[in-house]
């Protein structure tokens, strides 16, 4: 049975090898003021209650959950990517398990903004539920129209844009793959709205840390990674693939230590930025891991599908880790970088 979250890997490009050689100051800790929740986490302009998120794309619009989920007990949610009109996704079979993880091309099924809006966003308000509203489009013009039709919502925390989805024949994944690309849509998208900004990076990127070095310089709040990688399965009686769109995006525990490596790596090069940390994560160790490894927050996906309470399992959790060591999360922070790592095991190529 699956357990685990999104996730995906890339290769270690010019620039990471340039940040082995040459590694910045590392991470200092930070600790929230006396009067804060020993969890509260701070991610640029985003002051969240606690690190634990749950991931778009597995976590539904966040209503679907609430039988085993206090919504306004976790951190936040990051909603199905929204695009300008509903979307159908792609043909079915569109999901299958895998050892240890499952591939998706679900296709970016959703209602569309405008009915997300009116039907959705109201009933999360009311439940006290903090919100990023996870968006996408074929184009720059789609994905600055979607911001624009946010702006001003009540209920909303920020916006996460989906550069990385590799499910979809046009946008997403494009965008994601070039650091030019990246950097023009996430500048016009910054320019179109006021909420705080997070660019979900694709794993598939030909040097990730490009990528999130051009997302920040062009408007970039947070950073969130890793989303899944492209994989395929095929049934060996019929030679065909298992998905309808051939190839998926593959997530949960098999992808995490690939996911662990990438957050070090960004975190290495880009130690100013703050960081949400994606894949396979289903136990508090999982959490604590990507926290070492430089992330702020983490969100929970693919286990989401095996245990449906198990974000709020996790704050609870992390909850109980931190009295007993009697420090907040965020000393947890980055102590992989302050633990003296050699610069030549940040990663290698593969």
């Amino acid at each position: 049975m699956v357990k685990g979250a999104d996730g995906g890997t890339g290769r270690l490009g010019d620039g990471e090898k340039e940040s082995a050689v040459n590694p910045p100051s590392p991470r200092p800790p930070v600790s929230p003021s006396a009067t804060e929740s020993p969890l509260s986490v701070q991610l640029g302009p985003l002051r969240l209650k606690n690190p634990i998120l749950t991931a778009s794309g597995t976590f539904g619009y966040g209503l679907e959950f609430t039988d085993w989920v206090d919504l306004a007990r976790l951190g936040g949610l990051c909603t199905k990517g929204l695009s300008l009109r509903p979307h159908a996704g792609n043909a079915p079979p569109r999901i299958c398990e895998t050892p240890a993880g499952m591939l998706n091309a679900i296709g970016l099924q959703n209602i569309g903004v405008e009915a997300f809006l009116s039907e959705k966003l109201p009933r999360l308000r009311s439940m006290g539920a903090t919100v990023i509203a996870n968006v996408w489009g074929d184009v720059e013009e789609d994905y600055v129209a979607i911001v624009k039709t946010l702006e001003g919502a009540q209920g909303l925390a920020a916006v996460e844009l989906n550069i990385s989805c590799p499910n979809v024949e046009k946008g997403g994944m494009l965008f994601g793959n070039s650091p030019s690309a990246t950097a023009s849509l996430v500048s016009r998208v910054r320019g179109a709205t006021g909420f705080p900004l997070i660019v979900k990076l694709s794993p598939n990127a030909p040097n990730l840390v490009e990528s999130a070095r051009s997302a920040r310089a062009a408007g970039a709040d947070v950073l969130s990674l890793v989303n899944t990688f492209v994989g395929m399965s095929i049934d060996p009686e019929t030679a065909r693939p298992r998905l309808s769109f051939g190839t998926g995006g593959l997530s949960g525990p098999a992808i995490k230590p690939l996911a662990v490596r990438m957050v070090y790596q960004v975190a290495r090069a880009l130690p100013d930025t703050p960081l949400m940390g994606i894949g396979g994560i289903s136990q508090l160790s999982d959490v604590l891991e990507f926290l070492a490894a430089g992330a702020t927050a983490v969100q929970i996906g693919t286990a989401n599908f095996v245990e449906p309470g198990v974000s709020q399992r996790l704050v609870e959790e992390l909850g109980v880790y931190c009295a007993r060591r009697g420090a907040p999360v965020a000393t947890l922070v980055g102590r992989a970088h302050r633990c003296g790592l050699p610069a030549g095991e940040a990663g290698a190529e593969g």
